[in-house]
């Protein structure tokens, strides 16, 4: 269990990737009371720093002692460094809060989303697992709705962003596109295909049942962080070129029918959503516009007329800030408040 303090000593594994760059920034922007942080990468880092609060902060490489007197460490360097590092952090007192997928079906582990299931954290034995990105921002939609209605069944297709990758997914689409408008030939090394003005309908492995364990992730990990096993739930992960934020198209069956209306007024007073619907106008959530913001935006509210109780919406988030480092912030904060 955290112990109260006024300030906290925080680590943050994995700090040069991407999302543990996001952390940094998350628990600088949001004034996390921090007494020192200290950042950890792999050997390839060590030696550089890293900015926080206009200092330069030197990044370490992970030892067995690397977690004596911190209270709190956000991870983010995969599952593998996870499975080895979290157990060895757990034992000299620290908290982890893991952003890989090693620990989120561990029944021992809860998976938390704020919004959702702040009420899990109590179950926490050391470890709390971050859940997917793309899961993330589709349960902060499906709770309030949930909790209104019951849903029955979720189709959810996603539009996801190369950032989901890493940085050098990132890089890959932005030298792809340069030697594409420059006639030059390109290289795909981080995806089987060209990703530049391309779309990829296939993210992480392939299955025997055909589907992604991208897709899998967002069916298992909706239903325990909803807490309900009953919620049927079929996904199509689409991998996009675009940089940053994640895009989903929602169909959703309820037992009780809920007007386009009444889900508007629900998600006006649900936590961690902001309402941009207003297609006379053209205005709808952009990856573009919504990159950098903490809330996940909802639009295209809608009746579905082929079912007796559905909703159709789209509903977009920076993958870096609230489906990765931005819920880890948090569960933090949480941790804090209990």
């Amino acid at each position: 269990m955290l112990k109260k303090k006024n300030k906290y000593v925080v680590a943050v594994v994995g700090a040069t990737g991407a999302v543990g760059n996001e952390m940094i920034s998350v628990l600088e922007e949001r004034e996390f009371p921090i007494e020192l942080l200290r950042l950890f990468a792999s050997e390839r880092s060590e030696g550089t720093t890293l900015e926080f609060e206009e200092s330069e902060m030197p990044v370490e490489v992970l030892d067995e002692d690397s977690f004596k007197g911190i209270d709190i460490a956000l991870f983010s360097a995969g599952a593998e460094r996870s499975k080895i590092w979290a157990p060895i952090a757990v034992k000299s007192g620290c908290i982890v809060i893991d952003n890989s997928s090693q620990w989120r079906m561990d029944p021992g582990v809860p998976l938390v989303v704020p919004e959702v299931n702040a009420h899990s954290l109590k179950q926490h034995k050391g470890i709390i697992a971050n859940p997917n990105c793309s899961t993330i921002q589709m349960v902060v939609v499906l709770k309030p709705i949930h909790d209104a209605a019951k849903i029955k069944r979720v189709v959810v297709t996603t539009f996801q962003a190369v950032s989901g990758t890493g940085k050098t997914a990132m890089n890959e689409l932005l030298q792809q596109t340069t030697d594409l408008l420059n006639f030059r030939e390109i290289r795909c090394e981080v995806y089987p295909h060209q990703i530049a003005f391309n779309i990829l309908p296939h993210i992480d492995k392939f299955l025997e049942n055909g589907y992604t364990k991208e897709e899998m992730k967002m069916v298992h990990e909706t239903r325990k962080i909803m807490g309900d096993d009953s919620i049927q739930v079929t996904a199509t992960a689409v991998r996009v070129p675009v940089f940053r934020g994640h895009s989903e198209s929602l169909n959703i069956e309820t037992e009780k029918k809920l007007t386009a209306n009444e889900a508007r007024s629900i998600f006006s007073e649900a936590p961690g959503i902001t309402i941009f619907d207003a297609p006379e106008k053209n205005a709808y959530p952009l990856p573009l516009e919504v990159s950098g913001k903490d809330d996940v935006y909802v639009g295209r509210i809608r009746e579905d007329e082929s079912i007796a109780h559905g909703i159709n919406l789209w509903a977009v988030s920076d993958n870096l800030r609230k489906g990765a480092a931005l819920n880890a912030v948090q569960i933090a904060e949480e941790l804090i408040k209990r």
